[in-house]
């Protein structure tokens, strides 16, 4: 396929070659026409002093004015004229493009074929020793999933590579079908609220503190719903649920950890030290 896409690249390419072509041609007619009449005016102007029919200080004043005209033309931009021929022309290269494409696409192409230099990557991915990338163990684990739909620590590790590799809903989607297997996973509901958070733009919405919630509920030492609950305490003013939060955030972590420095800075009056 990819022989096909640079052929359909290239007769793009000529297909606006020949309409740039048929511009240019339109534009250099429109010039040779002006230059034209402006030769016939000045002629014009010496056979009308010849004859004397124009005196000196006219026949003068005429050409010189004359000769404004013809400068002004020539620092205007030209205007683009296109001749019937150059439709026909124009119009037949993109028509032959087209029709190339398609004979192309028909002979090497067809619609609905798996992606299959795609499939051969990941089956490489899968047999490599060097660490791989997140985007690349996504989608490894993602086939995996696809054959065993309800192993749980398939979608977990799922759930965990997409969200490393930037896909959030991608995660929380993972996320939630692992929950629908092991609704108490205390791990999964807090993961899920995170992913949330993430394709949220970092907005801590009532989805995303919803799975915190149940993620404490399970297991009160998930610090991670912790924090999250804690913020979304601070932002809606809640200065005892925000302390009530975090306290026990702050007394896990150690004293020189810089988390735990800008958690005791961030909290409400009154917060634990």
């Amino acid at each position: 396929m990819m022989f096909f896409w640079i052929m359909t690249g290239l007769l793009a390419a000529l297909s606006g070659l020949l309409v740039l072509t048929g511009a240019r041609r339109g534009a250099d007619a429109g010039e040779a026409v002006e230059n034209a009449a402006s030769v016939a005016e000045l002629a014009e102007l010496d056979r009308l002093k010849a004859r004397g029919l124009m005196g000196e200080a006219a026949w003068v004043a005429a050409r010189a004015e004359a000769g404004r005209r013809i400068l002004a033309a020539q620092r205007a931009p030209a205007e683009l004229r296109a001749g019937s021929k150059d439709r026909v022309v124009v119009l037949a290269g993109i028509g032959l493009s087209v029709a190339a494409a398609l004979g192309l696409y028909l002979m090497f192409g067809a619609s609905g074929l798996p992606d299959q230099p795609y499939e051969r990557r990941v089956d490489e991915w899968a047999t490599l020793s060097e660490p791989l990338a997140p985007v690349q163990i996504a989608a490894v684990i993602e086939r995996q999933v696809r054959e065993q739909p309800d192993n749980t620590q398939a979608l977990a590790m799922l759930g965990a590579a997409r969200f490393e590799a930037g896909d959030a809903i991608g995660a929380a989607s993972a996320f939630r079908r692992l929950l629908e297997l092991t609704p108490g996973d205390a791990q999964g509901w807090a993961r899920l609220g995170e992913s949330l958070v993430r394709a949220n733009g970092g907005t801590i919405g009532a989805d995303a503190e919803a799975a915190f919630r149940e993620a404490l509920k399970l297991d009160p030492g998930q610090l991670g719903a912790l924090y999250f609950l804690g913020e979304a305490a601070l932002a809606r003013g809640d200065a005892a649920e925000s302390r009530r939060m975090w306290a026990p955030l702050i007394a896990a972590l150690d004293p020189q950890d810089p988390r735990r420095t800008d958690l005791e800075r961030r909290l409400p009056p009154g917060g634990a030290q």
